[in-house]
């Protein structure tokens, strides 16, 4: 085998079965190697920041990476958007990086880079390959690093001549999966702070799992404690009757308000909450280092400390599922509220919803709090341009499930060429654009600033209606069926047939 095919070999051994791939030059070995050793699914993308999106959505469904194949430090520096929202989602990805024949490098080619350096800024566990013998070797350690502490971005870089070279026959066994521990003396600590003092459990990772949320409900019904997750989730089970979980406000100024009536704030698999910008004479952190007690970091066993925690606490074996209905179905004109509840009660049972709807979809999250069992994700990292890609990962991992992308227009306008992947590879994806024509976090800034009259300039730079984004020739023109509505019922039933059909569909909700 010549080096690219022992790396697609080690790859198949580690258990990757996708690639998302926006290859050039210094990858077509590995390219050719994924014919020449079959047991790994390529999927073209048409710009790297859907590829290493895709990666996203599909290891936060899986935990699984994928893999990303990339051109030189450009075509990594282009996917770093969606590498830094990974990293924040704690998700596992891997990517693979052609580097220059190492020949070719001394006589510095315009496209060299310094890989590394770039790779750092995202990457937990960086690597260079040095020669074919040992990239087998290599992408094995890279694997292992990407699953570390339950994920992590990994990176590895390949030579071209490295690519090319006899690399024997050898592939390292699979390596097992890392073990996850938690500490017994965090569980006494926060046992201890149920018992005595009002309490709130800020669940993350695993712990918004249906197991953990499960977990956590019974350990709130023993002790009066509260629910709580942070304003940006990597992925969180939802509705069928799963016990309610608040989410703390995005402003630090209303998520302060809520978590100072709270003497402890137990975490379990996130971490102690910090603002999303630094406001003047507003703490970074929204609770107080004396608040908050640790019960699993991101990094540790989260269902296993909350397992503890609930014998620990005498928690009931069952508590009654939460009961509600769904929105009622609005009239009218569109608006933030109602695109939200006409999604929330026409979404299907087990779909997954990828939510980058931002100020759109603010009413979202409890408009769907008594849909039926939903997965839901959201942008993490807050680098916006996540939704397309992401929800074009999750169709991957999960082909058997529908895929919402309810996304807003100043969002979705950055990584439209995820519509195309979604065409070529038929993916059940409807996306929900919620246009309100403007970066209306912008706006709603300004406001929060005591600026009422901005001045032209400033008014520019938050609006997307000179021109307007035509989303159905967006859509369309990268093979995606698309329409436009402004009306409650228009959507309603738009949404209704896009839901009852298969494959990628667009609908642009215009917002009065």
């Amino acid at each position: 085998m010549n080096g690219a095919e022992a790396l697609v070999a080690a790859a198949i051994s580690e258990g990757i079965e996708v690639c998302f791939a926006n290859p050039g030059t210094t990858e077509m070995p590995l390219v050719l190697a994924l014919d020449a050793v079959p047991g790994i699914r390529g999927i073209l993308c048409l710009h790297e920041n859907v590829a290493t999106g895709a990666a996203d959505g599909y290891g936060r469904m899986t935990r699984n990476p994928a893999m990303c194949l990339l051109h030189l430090g450009p075509g990594l520096a282009n996917g770093l958007t969606n590498l830094h929202n990974a990293k924040r989602a704690f998700t596992p990805v891997l990517n693979v990086i052609g580097e220059h024949a190492s020949w070719h490098l001394p006589a510095d080619p315009l496209l060299a880079t310094h890989i590394e350096w770039i790779a750092r800024t995202v990457s937990d566990y960086v690597k260079e390959n040095l020669g074919a013998t040992t990239v087998a070797m290599d992408l094995a350690g890279a694997v292992e690093g990407a699953r570390q502490n339950g994920g992590r971005v990994a990176t590895l870089t390949v030579a071209h001549d490295s690519q090319l070279g006899d690399a024997g026959t050898a592939i390292p066994a699979r390596r097992p999966d890392p073990v996850k521990t938690f500490s017994s003396g965090n569980v006494i600590h926060a046992a201890k702070a149920l018992a005595t003092s009002r309490c709130a459990i800020l669940l993350g990772a695993e712990g918004l799992s249906a197991e953990g949320i499960e977990l956590a409900g019974r350990i709130a019904a023993a002790t009066d404690a509260d629910l709580l997750c942070d304003s940006f989730f990597a992925r969180m089970e939802r509705g069928g009757g799963l016990p309610h979980v608040a989410k703390v406000p995005y402003f630090p100024d209303e998520a302060i308000a809520l978590l100072q009536r709270y003497k402890h704030v137990i975490v379990a698999g996130t971490r102690r909450p910090v603002a999303f910008f630094g406001y003047p004479g507003i703490p970074s952190h929204v609770i107080t280092e004396a608040q908050a007690i640790t019960l699993a970091s991101p990094l540790e066993d989260t269902l296993g400390a909350l397992g503890a925690l609930a014998v620990e606490v005498n928690a009931p074996g069952d508590i009654a599922p939460e009961s509600g209905t769904r929105p009622d179905m609005p009239s009218g004109p569109l608006d933030a509220q109602s695109v939200a509840a006409i999604i929330a009660r026409q979404q299907p049972e087990n779909c997954i919803m990828m939510d980058e709807a931002l100020t759109v979809g603010v009413h979202y999250f409890e408009a769907s709090r008594h849909a039926p069992r939903f997965t839901h994700l959201m942008l993490t990292g807050g680098a916006i341009g996540e939704g397309p890609g992401a929800a074009t990962g999750a169709a991957i991992a999960c082909p058997d499930r529908k895929v919402i992308n309810f996304q807003s227009d100043g969002c979705g306008a950055y990584s439209v060429q995820a519509f195309w992947t979604q065409a070529r590879e038929n993916l059940d994806v409807v996306t929900v654009i919620g246009s309100n024509r403007s970066y209306n976090i912008l706006n709603v800034e300004l406001q929060r600033a005591g600026i009422t009259e901005p001045g032209p300039i400033a008014q520019s730079m938050a609006g997307l209606d000179k021109p307007f984004l035509d989303w159905v020739k967006i859509g369309e023109g990268f093979g995606v069926p698309s329409v436009a509505v402004d009306t409650a019922d228009d959507l309603a039933r738009e949404l209704d047939k896009a839901l009852a059909g298969k494959g990628p569909r667009l609908i642009e909700a215009i917002m009065a």
